[in-house]
Formats: C-alpha cells, structure tokens, sequence
C-alpha cells in the first residue's frame, strides 16, 4: 500500500504540473506567439488560454499598444544646401503580432533607421524657407512613406512628428538680418504708400475748395450782375418818369432830381474816412437857392384854394440859379400872377 500511494501521489503531481504548463494567461495589452516544434501556430489574445503542453511554447511576447519611438537628432542638407539638425518622435502600434515578430528581427532598430533615411529623404528634397515654414507638410510626408514602408512588419505608424529644425547659428543670424530687411521694406513702402494718399487727399481736397471757391464767386457775380441790371431799370424808369414830368412842364422835379443828387454827393463827401474838414464850396449856396426855390415852388404847386378848399396844381416854371455866390436866396411867387410868370430870387 505504500508504494501504490506514492504512485498515485507522482501521478497526480505530474497531472498536475502539465496542466500548469498548457495553462497560460495573457495580459492586458499583449500578444504571446505560439510555436509548436519552432514553427509559428498561432497567436494568444489577453486572457485565460490553452496550450498543449511540451509540445507548444510561446515563441514572442509582443506589446500591440501604441508605442513611441525617440528619433535622434542628425544632419540633414537641403535642397539649397543648406545644413539643418533634425529629430523627431514617431508613434507605432503593432497590429499583427506574428508579423512584427517574424517579418523582421529588431522591429525597434528596423523602425529607428526607416524614420530617419526617410526624414533626410524628404527634408533634402525642399528648401530651407519651405523646410521651416511646411512642417505639416513635412510630417504628413513622413508619415505616408514611413507607414507604406512598415505595413508589411504588422506595424502601423500613427503619427510622425518633427521636433525641432536647427540651422547653423551664422545661417540663423542672416535670417535674422533677411527679416529685418524684409520688415524695414515693408514698412517704407507703407510709410510711401501713407504719404502718397495723403497728397492725394490733400489734392483733392484743395480741387474740391477751388472748385466750390468758383462756383461761390460765379454765383455772386450772378447776383451783383442781377441787382446791377435791376438798379439800372429803377434808375432807367425813374429817367424816363422824370424826363415825363420835365416834357409836361413840370420843372419842379428836375430841380428836386438836381437837388437829391447834390445833396447825396455831399453826403458820401462827408462820410469819407480820411475827411476830416469838410470845405463848402461857394457854389453851395446854389443848392441852398434851389432848396428855397423848391419850397416856394411846394407852396404854389400845393396851396390850398380859400373858396374850393380844393388843391390846385398850377406849372410855375422856374429859372435855373446861376453859379454866383449869394449869401442868400429868397424865392417869391405871387399867387394871383398869371400862368408862366418867372420867379426870380433876390440878389
């Protein structure tokens, strides 16, 4: 009975120990390759999985989560010659498990070396103003030959991306005085482009005050021109109502016309600015004759009729005065003279 029980207890530890061993559990995030006698079954999934024990093994342990991968810095040489440092990181996920694990032997290295001949590649192909101012374009690039390249390792690149891009310092001080350049030009040719359009404002604007200038003084011309002609036919018509009465024989109102003129020049001779004494000459006192004469001429012309009590117009004619000097004028009319009696001023 003693071996018999030692028999069992062998036989159950070895039971035991093979389904340890054809028992496997993945974790989370991984991927375990089977090989059975080193050739490639199948691939194990996270989880609780089954083997055949000492005849399958896991062959690779794969990680199928989105890794990245740290490019190096390296020298890259333009399109124009010019030399640039250059790094980047790239992001990959393993799709395939046994793919990336038999397609290529150092996926990591396989990956590093693919980024970095293809960075050089597509850098040296552009410009070194293009190379600093398209770095989407750079990584989309990048990432389109890169991921083409790696599809058949299982692996798919998801993002490329360009760190930084050194120029050499002495290239970096030109760019620095190219710019420099650039903005003083510009700003010039804003400044010319400002003092342009204000002259031109300026100009516009001295047209438009000459042109409203004209128009004003044309139109006052207009007007002086207007009252000139309407004071030129209040001045025809009180002519022609003046040589009327005169025709008719009425030579009160030429010796009143006679007087109002003389009377307004010696009143824009004494309104003067630079008159200060105002000298009559003797043939004033022709005025002051006329004047009598005018106001016995009213009293004859305007008198009342005692028995009528009517006015009555009679035409006196009078003789005009002469040039000499009188101290004074006395005019007389007689109201029972005949029609066409002189009056005479006594001298």
């Amino acid at each position: 009975m003693l071996g018999f029980d030692i028999t069992i207890i062998v036989v159950l530890v070895v039971v035991l120990l093979v389904l340890v061993s054809g028992i496997k559990t993945v974790p989370q995030g991984y991927a375990f390759t089977i090989e059975r006698f080193g050739r490639y079954t199948r691939t194990l999934t996270p989880g609780l999985n089954l083997i055949v024990p000492f005849v399958d093994r896991i062959g690779r342990k794969m990680n199928i989560m989105e890794q990245v991968l740290d490019i190096p810095t390296q020298e890259v040489i333009t399109r124009d010659n010019a030399s640039v440092a250059a790094d980047a990181v790239t992001f990959y996920q393993v799709l395939n498990a046994a793919e990336a694990a038999y397609q290529v032997a150092d996926l990591e290295q396989a990956l590093l070396n693919l980024t970095m001949t293809n960075i050089r590649s597509v850098m040296g192909s552009m410009d070194l103003d293009e190379l600093l101012s398209n770095r989407d374009a750079i990584n989309d690039r990048l990432l389109r030959v890169v991921d083409q390249a790696a599809a058949p390792w299982g692996i798919k690149i998801t993002r490329i991306e360009i760190k930084d891009i050194a120029p050499p310092r002495d290239l970096v001080e030109a760019m620095g005085r190219q710019m420099k350049a650039e903005r003083e030009k510009r700003a010039e040719v804003l400044e010319a482009e400002g003092a342009r359009n204000a002259q031109i404002l300026r100009a516009e604007g001295a047209k438009q005050s000459a042109i409203l200038e004209a128009e004003g003084r044309r139109d006052a011309a207009y007007r002086d021109a207007e009252a000139r002609e309407r004071l030129a036919e209040a001045e025809a018509k009180a002519t022609v109502l003046v040589s009327d009465a005169i025709a008719d024989g009425d030579t009160a109102a030429i010796n009143y016309f006679v007087a109002q003129k003389y009377t307004e020049a010696l009143g824009k001779i004494a309104s003067a600015n630079n008159q200060k004494v105002i000298l009559m000459p003797l043939e004033a006192s022709s005025l002051i004759g006329t004047l009598g004469g005018i106001g016995a001429i009213s009293k004859e012309v305007f008198g009342q009729d005692g028995e009528t009590g009517t006015a009555r117009r009679t035409s006196v004619p009078v003789r005009p005065q002469t040039s000499r000097p009188a101290s004074s004028t006395e005019a007389t009319a007689s109201p029972d003279s005949a029609p066409g009696s002189d009056l005479e001023p006594n001298r």
